[in-house]
């Protein structure tokens, strides 16, 4: 059987070689997934949680952000030398929406897209507003899942009404999506879908900044931060002792 073999650091420099595949065991390998810290790398929820909660079997490793070790081997393990990355044994996938559209494309049985045409449409419209839009939020309420800083997080001067406006987005999105194509579930398609794996680290940021949002959007957000595999990223997250100080929001 082929057996993966990790990315390797050598002892005499900062060289990492690129994981690969070997005649080994007949042990199957799993694919890996590479992330950054927890408390911090929201790509790296967004992936990670959607694998989780699809039932995706996967070795997680983690690159501690901006250390030594994040510059030698990004470059190796993603051609954009981010985090988080997908190595199947045959090729890498980067980007979090990218790595769970391939796993919905090639196990649709983990439902990560409505069925519905329509429905799926919207489900990557509001997907791909999240990956591409709501700037003021992500630069002034950085993720910080280990904080609780009720009312800050705003921004100084006009920056308030850019996060304001993002937070009103946000909780459309939410009450929108949950009246309109909840039916069946408690997330935003119903089932767990990628819009809710895109959505996640906002609502830990949300939960850190202690915003609030309708009956509605709060109650999501309950949702979402109850599933199991989100408690458990939390009390990874609370048991790191890394600090990036820029993400520090005081």
């Amino acid at each position: 059987a082929w057996v993966l073999e990790p990315a390797l650091q050598s002892k005499d420099s900062n060289a990492v070689s690129q994981p690969h595949w070997s005649k080994g065991s007949a042990m199957e390998t799993l694919p890996v997934l590479y992330i950054g810290n927890k408390n911090y790398s929201s790509w790296s929820l967004r992936a990670w949680l959607g694998l989780k909660v699809a039932n995706v079997a996967f070795e997680e490793k983690l690159v501690q952000l901006r250390s030594d070790a994040f510059a030698a081997q990004a470059p190796v393990f993603s051609p954009t030398a981010k985090v988080p990355a997908f190595f199947d044994g045959r090729k890498t996938i980067w980007e979090a929406m990218a790595i769970l559209e391939y796993i919905a494309d090639s196990q649709p049985d983990t439902l990560l897209w409505p069925l519905d045409m329509d429905i799926r449409a919207i489900a990557r419209a509001v997907s791909l507003e999240m990956h591409g839009g709501f700037g003021p939020l992500r630069s002034h309420m950085p993720m910080n899942c280990r904080k609780s800083l009720p009312g800050l997080g705003r921004g100084p001067g006009d920056a308030v009404k850019g996060v304001d406006a993002d937070i009103a987005r946000i909780g459309e999105i939410f009450k929108t999506c949950r009246t309109q194509y909840g039916q069946g579930g408690d997330f935003l398609f119903g089932h767990f879908s990628i819009a809710d794996a895109m959505y996640a680290p906002v609502v830990t940021r949300f939960k850190t900044y202690g915003v609030e949002l309708d009956p509605i959007g709060n109650a999501y957000m309950e949702t979402i931060l109850a599933l199991p595999d989100m408690t458990a990223w939390y009390n990874d997250a609370a048991a790191e002792e890394w600090v990036i100080e820029d993400s520090e929001v005081k």
